[in-house]
């Protein structure tokens, strides 16, 4: 989840009171086509971000080596990559925005350029065939906090703590990457910073090594993860581990925050664990390896999805809907990632449905009741109702209507389909698209095909069309 009115409202009680092994994605090739030697394109292919992700290539895996300095707020880094060639190479690009040092391609020193401030174009010392695998070595370093790119200025820091989240971008900030959801990978993240400082990252911790003054600390991902869901956190933690339901957790409280805040913040990460297996009931086997937390004391003003271990700014019991939303997200979002950012609703619309369904699970107002009141409530204003749901553009991914009208579409859905016909959708999603990529019309085609239903009118009145949609039975609002 990122900056949106709904989740400032879900937030708004803590932040007031503080302010006071691989499966890659499938990837398409260069638009171009393929001869000996071409370059991989820029980008990936997506419309919104055309310079994200690139052509040509598919990661399989990351190994990032970063060194960050919470005093001079620098950071040093080698990360190399195994990447699997899926055209044949004359060159091809990353996406970095610190300068760059050296490029090695298989050992041998690579010519390497910054055509523009976020691309790394790489010309290996001889062209790569379609279907190689190959490693590549990127050495850099630089301030990220002095960079910006598509008008975001991602790096979270202070003097006391750093915490790389942020989206649709944060990776170009700290490591080379193929960064767009369609190209998923394993990772290996070691930070090394003072030895007094603490660091938390997606995934299983493996070690900590220290060395004088300074301490190394490995973390390791092996279920595939979008890049922008990669991070780690720096800084003077209180971590707690545990188990529910057999799954690992790990929750961490920034020791900056307030004592009141870093007591209610841990009281409510504590739900991280019992929250996730109630959603494995309802949507089906837990995705990843481990679950939890972590709270920072900076302020991003958003919490977020981080695989395995969502970010939160200060929290209390009452943002359990926003633990129970970010949550949602590892089965929304990480294991099922959206093929092109015009289809972020069916993250952020289902994460926000599985909140009001835990509602009505532990006693609260039902779906249809949610519904309803949320409909009432932007029934006057235009617009909410006359941004696209399924095709927003780059400028409103994280606007109202993608988190309200996608949860209400969801809901609503429930109301013509019913409940088991829903649930057995959603577990058929998450279980057909696991750690791969999913798009809206993949979406209908199945929702249509579990319920046998013809569902064009339905999807076109919740996503696509300019007004409320009509109070009939047929639009889930009998």
């Amino acid at each position: 989840m990122k900056v949106s009115r709904a989740a400032a409202r879900r937030l708004a009680p803590a932040l007031a009171l503080l302010l006071a092994a691989t499966v890659p994605g499938a990837l398409p090739r260069s638009a171009a086509t393929p001869s000996a030697g071409s370059a991989g394109d820029p980008g990936i292919g997506d419309p919104y971000f055309p310079l994200d992700g690139n052509g040509g290539i598919d990661v399989l895996h990351y190994d990032i080596r970063d060194r960050y300095d919470l005093r001079t707020r620098r950071l040093v880094g080698t990360t190399t990559l195994r990447v699997r060639a899926t055209q044949p190479l004359s060159r091809f690009n990353l996406d970095l925005l610190l300068p760059v040092k050296r490029v090695l391609v298989d050992g041998a020193r690579a010519r390497h350029t910054k055509p523009t401030k976020h691309e790394l174009r790489i010309t290996p010392a001889r062209p790569i065939a379609a279907g190689r695998t190959f490693r590549v070595v990127v050495r850099y370093g630089g301030r990220p906090g002095r960079l910006g790119y598509a008008g975001e200025r991602s790096w979270l820091a202070s003097r006391h703590e750093v915490v790389a989240m942020n989206q649709p971008h944060m990776a170009p900030w700290w490591f080379p990457s193929n960064d767009h959801p369609l190209d998923k990978a394993g990772y290996d993240i070691r930070i090394t910073t003072g030895a007094a400082r603490d660091v938390i990252a997606n995934g299983r911790r493996v070690d900590r090594t220290r060395h004088g003054r300074l301490a190394t600390t490995h973390w390791r991902s092996r279920e595939p993860m979008a890049s922008y869901l990669a991070f780690f956190a720096l800084g003077d933690f209180q971590v707690r581990r545990g188990r529910s339901g057999g799954i690992p957790w790990v929750l961490a409280v920034s020791r900056w925050l307030p004592k009141r805040w870093r007591v209610s913040s841990m009281q409510a990460l504590r739900l991280s664990g019992p929250i996730t297996v109630w959603l494995q009931r309802e949507l089906g086997r837990y995705p990843f390896g481990s679950t939890g937390g972590l709270v920072t004391s900076l302020y991003p003003g958003f919490a977020l999805e981080n695989q395995t271990r969502p970010t939160y700014p200060a929290l209390d019991v009452r943002n359990r809907p926003v633990i129970v939303h970010e949550l949602a997200h590892q089965w929304f979002g990480d294991s099922v990632s959206v093929r092109g950012w015009r289809d972020i609703w069916l993250n952020e619309g289902l994460a926000t449905y599985l909140e009001w369904r835990y509602d009505e699970a532990h006693g609260g107002r039902s779906t249809r009741a949610w519904l309803h009141d949320t409909y009432d409530r932007y029934q006057g204003q235009s617009g909410f109702w006359s941004l696209r749901v399924d095709d927003p553009g780059p400028g409103h991914l994280f606007d109202a209507p993608i988190y309200d009208r996608g949860g209400m579409t969801i809901a609503a859905l429930r109301q013509v389909i019913g409940a088991a016909d829903l649930r057995r959708l959603l577990r058929t999603w998450v279980s057909q698209h696991r750690f791969r990529n999913g798009t809206t019309q993949q979406f209908t085609d199945l929702a249509e095909q579990v319920s046998g239903r013809q569902l064009d009118g339905f999807f076109d009145a919740w996503l696509r069309a300019k007004q409320p949609p009509a109070r009939t039975a047929a639009n889930g609002l009998d």
